[in-house]
């Protein structure tokens, strides 16, 4: 089971990540937490994270880096090289669809209109969770954060930005997930998001199962 927590710098996708592998465990089902590549041992990462990812908006090369060198070769590897460890649900805080979000509003550049158009390149999760917030919600959390980066002001101070990176999230990226939820986080606090992600996320696990029983029988 691989859950994706994506949205907008400041929309709160850490403190869900955090509530949600609580909430699991609280069920009695092993989290863990995981940022980066998905496949455990892939080859180019660590000179992917060389790369200054807070300039990828303003940037093609550094975009079509990491859909290409980064995530298109990951969804190759993770199949044979799956995350560890293998039996807990994996929570991943951001993936793919920010690059191509983050290309499609700083750019639009050409890569991420391709991987927009191809999405079926790129490792699918069986819960995506979308989170965005107003930008008065997140000027507040901007103001108390306390070394922001030039993606979390920009994220607050252009409006195009910060809609077009989410309306590619939602109206692009997120076909290609098995279920996909969208938040709005001034309205929901992470307990309740986590309590809703969990049930979904263990309901499609037990339909998975009834139907692998159902192929044995």
């Amino acid at each position: 089971m691989r859950i994706l927590i994506d949205g907008l710098d400041l929309s709160g996708k850490t403190t869900l990540v955090a509530a949600l592998a609580q909430e699991l465990q609280k069920r009695g089902h092993a989290a863990v937490r995981h940022r980066g590549m998905l496949a455990q041992h892939h080859p180019l990462e660590p000179l992917l994270k060389r790369l200054p990812l807070v300039r990828q908006p303003d940037s093609a090369f550094i975009t079509t880096a990491f859909l290409t060198a980064g995530y298109a070769l990951d969804a190759l590897l993770v199949a044979v090289d799956p995350p560890e460890p293998r039996q807990a649900v994996i929570i991943q805080d951001g993936y793919v669809d920010r690059t191509v979000a983050f290309g499609m509003a700083g750019g639009p550049y050409l890569a991420a209109a391709l991987a927009l158009r191809w999405t079926g390149l790129f490792a699918a999760f069986d819960v995506a969770v979308y989170l965005h917030a107003p930008v008065e919600e997140r000027r507040r959390r901007l103001a108390v954060r306390s070394k922001p980066d030039a993606v979390d002001i920009r994220g607050v101070q252009d409006p195009v930005f910060a809609e077009t990176f989410t309306a590619m999230l939602v109206r692009g990226m997120g076909r290609r997930h098995r279920r996909l939820l969208v938040f709005d986080t001034s309205q929901h606090t992470p307990a309740q998001m986590a309590t809703t992600v969990a049930d979904m996320a263990l309901q499609q696990t037990g339909t998975a199962a009834r139907a692998g029983l159902e192929r044995a029988a």
